[in-house]
């Protein structure tokens, strides 16, 4: 079984979906995708909710800037029977965003920590109608709900992970799927006390598969991205880069500790502590050999 989690820009546009699908659907034996919000909507989140809770009207127009965005990548990618059923999906929570920015914008004297259920409860949308598109794209998918199995918990101020009670349940809820393929979506939690929405900070959904790599055991963990894999400069800045093509988790920490952004730093300790290889491969150039961690 292998762990496969593909980033906002492997899920933000129509011919980064097709690569999803045909990545996933080229794997044999059981596939655990855990998907991001297409590319740049947790940022349009976030920034919607700012407006609201400023009594700024203005976040109606990102809210339809989401809504027209996820339904055009419906239109593109999800197949013609599918696609009604997705665009439901979609305007549901679409709605559900607005009652939530409606309720910022109207009670600007909301308790703090309520405010803030209300900001991470909108932001999952993202990953949650993200995760919808996914499944209605790959053939013979099983969604998953991943605050079910990921918990967090209030510890000094911050929603920290649950690490006993989080790999309990994935074993639980994901274990004992006899599916082929299993969707679900990552950065995603709830508090394991409250019940509420939380998250497991930007770029947590790296997390989030190392977690299920972790509990489950798994072959492997691929994070797919938009580049070749670690790299020796920024290619950005050194047009002479080259990919590395084998590092340690050591040196891996070192270099995401350092800024290197193209793993969340928390990710490589659960699949480092099961000695399980992540490899870091191209969704736009998949058959590039990418970077194994070991």
């Amino acid at each position: 079984m292998k762990v496969l989690k593909f980033g906002g820009t492997s899920v933000g546009s129509v011919e980064s979906l097709r690569n999803v699908k045909q990545i996933v659907e080229a794997c044999q034996g059981q596939v655990m995708v855990v998907v991001s919000a297409l590319g740049g909507v947790t940022n349009q989140l976030i920034d919607m909710t700012g407006r609201a809770q400023a009594g700024d009207a203005a976040y109606e127009d990102i809210l339809v800037q989401v809504r027209q965005r996820h339904l055009d990548v419906i239109a593109g990618v999800v197949p013609v029977p599918q696609q009604q059923q997705c665009n439901a999906i979609v305007e549901q929570f679409v709605e559900g965003m607005s009652s939530f920015c409606s309720m910022l914008c109207l009670n600007h004297d909301l308790p703090a920590d309520m405010a803030a259920n209300i900001k991470d409860a909108i932001v999952a949308h993202g990953e949650i109608m993200s995760s919808a598109i996914v499944t209605c794209l790959i053939d013979g998918a099983e969604p998953h709900f991943s605050p079910n199995f990921i918990k967090t918990r209030r510890v000094d101020g911050a929603d920290t992970l649950d690490t006993d009670l989080t790999r309990r349940l994935i074993v639980e809820h994901l274990g004992q799927s006899k599916a082929q393929r299993l969707v679900m979506q990552g950065f995603i939690a709830d508090d394991a006390d409250t019940g509420m929405k939380t998250n497991l900070g930007r770029g947590g959904s790296d997390y989030t598969a190392a977690l299920v790599a972790a509990a489950l055991g798994a072959e492997c963990l691929e994070i797919w991205t938009d580049v070749d894999g670690f790299m020796t400069a920024d290619p950005r800045t050194h047009p002479d880069a080259t990919v590395i093509p084998s590092m340690t988790y050591e040196q891996a920490q070192r270099m995401c500790d350092a800024g290197a952004k193209v793993i969340y730093p928390p990710t490589l300790r659960p699949v480092a502590e099961r000695h399980i290889p992540v490899w870091v491969k191209n969704t736009f150039n998949p058959s590039a050999p990418g970077t194994v961690i070991q």
